[in-house]
């Protein structure tokens, strides 16, 4: 047997691992699935390898004896508006929950992060008013909002 990776994330899942594999991997581009080990469950296979956006992943659905949480996350770094839009409603809709800061959990109970790239350029500004601005803007936000953040660091300091 070969194997694709050395190193991947393992997702311990209850039930249901390999329907969100397939999900993840429609979802994100440059994604597949590589292997599904039934190991004696063919309803709902034990191991799901596949890599999200070049990142080698897998799934366990070995029942319930650990819980998924916000301890770990996919973090996925979207070009711009468009695709925050569209990958944040995706992973909310059918049953998942909006979250703060870009955060959110999928319908599956998997933490994720969708981060717009202009959000971690505004947050290394060589400005510290901006980065302040942009951070305490940032926190206020379920769902990234590029024009605002875009707008908040355009803000000079108040005159007055």
């Amino acid at each position: 047997m070969e194997h694709a990776s050395k190193v991947r994330t393992c997702l311990w899942f209850e039930k249901g691992g390999h329907d969100a594999a397939q999900e993840y991997v429609a979802l994100v581009p440059d994604s597949r699935i590589e292997a599904v080990r039934e190991n004696g469950q063919p309803n709902d296979p034990m191991i799901v390898e596949f890599t999200l956006a070049g990142a080698p992943m897998m799934i366990l659905t070995a029942g319930p004896h650990h819980e998924l949480t916000p301890a770990v996350s996919i973090s996925v770094l979207t070009e711009d508006q468009d695709e925050t839009d569209w990958l944040w409603d995706a992973l909310t809709g059918n049953g998942g929950e909006a979250g703060p800061c870009g955060w959110l959990v999928d319908r599956f109970g998997v933490s994720w992060q969708i981060v717009p790239k202009r959000m971690p350029d505004l947050l290394a500004s060589d400005d510290p008013a901006v980065v302040v601005r942009v951070s305490e803007a940032m926190m206020r936000m379920g769902k990234i909002d590029i024009a605002a953040l875009d707008a908040v660091a355009a803000k000079g300091p108040a005159h007055g």
